[in-house]
């Protein structure tokens, strides 16, 4: 199964942890792709089976600027994608009223392009880990199981 991994990262730390997710289900025998500023085109010409959105949220809720093109242009294009399977890895501050809203805004287009969730959205709080690679593998492992399942 192809997976195409997108990021949005303000700081680094959500790309950091979308390199990881693609180790991880790369060892997990699937065929996992990561690129930073992926554009639609890359993305459909990857074909992907399922697709997973690593991103980190600004404070005022949205996406990273990295991601806006890819998310605007998936809203626009509207690709035909229903009934893939997709998950969500969010990172945000809990400190914040728009805890993750970065991970709610691409959860909701994927329900827009008919996507399944295969495992529920993974919410890291900074305020609680320093390790968030780490505290994705237990996440990973289940999202690598459902999909090849």
């Amino acid at each position: 199964m192809k997976v195409a991994i997108v990021s949005g990262s303000v700081y680094g730390t959500a790309e950091e942890v979308a390199r990881h997710a693609e180790r991880q289900l790369k060892a997990a025998g699937l065929d996992a792709w990561h690129k930073a500023n992926m554009s639609l085109d890359e993305l459909l010409a990857f074909a992907p089976d399922a697709l997973l959105t690593v991103t980190s949220t600004t404070g005022m809720g949205e996406l990273p600027d990295n991601l806006l093109p890819l998310y605007s242009e998936l809203r626009d294009r509207l690709p035909a994608m229903a009934g893939r399977p997709a998950a969500v890895l969010a990172l945000g501050d809990s400190s914040y009223d728009t805890f993750c809203g970065g991970g709610e805004l691409m959860r909701e287009l994927y329900v827009e392009l008919g996507l399944r969730e295969a495992v529920e959205m993974l919410r890291l709080d900074s305020s609680e880990t320093v390790t968030p690679e780490s505290d994705a593998e237990p996440w990973l492992q289940a999202l690598a199981t459902a999909l090849k399942g």
